[in-house]
């Protein structure tokens, strides 16, 4: 007699675009018949995930800053989710709420983790001065300043809920311990390096650093030490600092807007070297780039230290500041590093092997429970 299908469901705090929405579309490729459960979706990721997204109330939500204001109706929503017709349940959670979902006796819980809630933990004094609502700036400061306390304890407690977790990055894994107490396997998020190609290096190319304009992103790094260095610069993207990075460049750097995929590829396969200077759970696009066969300049610091090998595959500034910056670029040099090199290492987190790695776990940890 044939085994029983697993029944499998996959929940996600929203669907509008990132990283984290890569993960679940992988999720959704390994188990094509899985319902995805989330507070948020939108047309176009309804149609990528073949129309199994489920959604409730919260959909209807008024879109825009608003939506950033409900996290205490999510939690409401995906702590009354039912999944009690399940097997296997796998969530895929960042700065959301779907990791505290309830499951029941004999159901796994499996939790891909991609950060501990930043603005309740490790970065709650930068999203006190940058809340990233826009008008809505002041009223979000005084209700974080009045909810953090019961907020962290009930995220606390959604962290031990699942059976499982799961960290993007050797970072995360080591927050996860700080923040939440447990122990965490580590696989990295997938990169769709194959639109990507290596290039001959030509000695007429700009620097590039690529992303959405915010504070948290240090784009102003990038910016103020290749103006001071007098050194070529593409900045690719848009956001609330455009016009403040406009201010402070100087005629070696070139803004360009949000590009396709096409052209973002075109960008990093000529680039001297990729400049990333924010601290970041993981970091998508530097490894982009490395597929590429381009170089990166990181600081030290998160999901960087998962993909840049001091001397092979880039080099590191250690201190997140333009004079810190300044000193690696000026002895900078392409001619060091190996594109064949630089994909090579792009390739351990392609589509393939985070597929092959997240089956691998959940075969492991099924057989745990046993």
């Amino acid at each position: 007699m044939p085994a029983r299908k697993v029944k499998v469901a996959i929940v996600c705090d929203w669907l509008i675009g990132g990283g984290a929405e890569r993960v679940v579309d992988q999720l959704h490729q390994i188990y094509p018949d899985a319902p995805i459960y989330t507070s948020y979706a939108t047309a176009d990721w309804r149609k990528r995930l073949d129309n199994k997204v489920v959604t409730g109330f919260l959909q209807r939500w008024p879109f825009g800053p608003l939506r950033k204001f409900i996290g205490l109706l999510r939690i409401w929503w995906f702590t009354h989710l039912d999944f009690s017709e399940y097997d296997l349940v796998i969530s895929s959670t960042g700065n959301g709420e779907a990791k505290g979902i309830r499951t029941p006796e004999g159901v796994t819980h499996i939790c891909y983790c991609h950060t501990p809630t930043h603005y309740y933990w490790r970065h709650y004094e930068q999203y006190l001065q940058h809340p990233g609502f826009g008008i809505f700036n002041p009223l979000a400061r005084i209700g974080l300043r009045l909810l953090v306390g019961p907020l962290r304890s009930w995220d606390l407690k959604a962290s031990r809920r699942p059976d499982f977790l799961i960290a993007n990055s050797t970072h995360i894994q080591s927050d996860i311990k700080q923040y939440y107490g447990r122990e965490s396997t580590v696989i990295q998020p997938p990169v769709d390096i194959r639109r990507f190609k290596t290039t001959n290096y030509r000695g007429d190319l700009d620097f590039l650093t690529v992303g959405r304009q915010v504070p948290a992103k240090r784009t102003d790094l990038a910016v103020q030490a290749c103006t001071k260095l007098n050194l070529p610069l593409i900045v690719v993207g848009d956001g609330p600092e455009h016009e403040h990075l406009k201010r402070i460049a100087g005629p070696t750097i070139t803004f360009a807007p949000p590009a396709s995929d096409e052209k973002v590829a075109e960008y990093m396969s000529f680039a001297k070297g990729f400049i990333f200077a924010s601290f970041d759970d993981f970091g998508i696009t530097p490894v982009e780039a490395l597929a590429s066969g381009t170089p990166l300049i990181a600081y030290k610091a998160g999901g960087a230290l998962d993909y840049v090998e001091e001397g092979k595959t880039g080099t590191f500034f250690k201190e997140q500041t333009v004079d810190d910056l300044i000193r690696v670029l000026r002895r900078f040099d392409r001619s060091n590093y190996d594109p064949s090199t630089l994909r090579k290492k792009a390739e351990e987190f392609s589509p393939e092997t985070f597929r092959r790695k997240m089956k691998e776990f959940i075969a492991s940890v099924q057989t745990k429970k046993l």
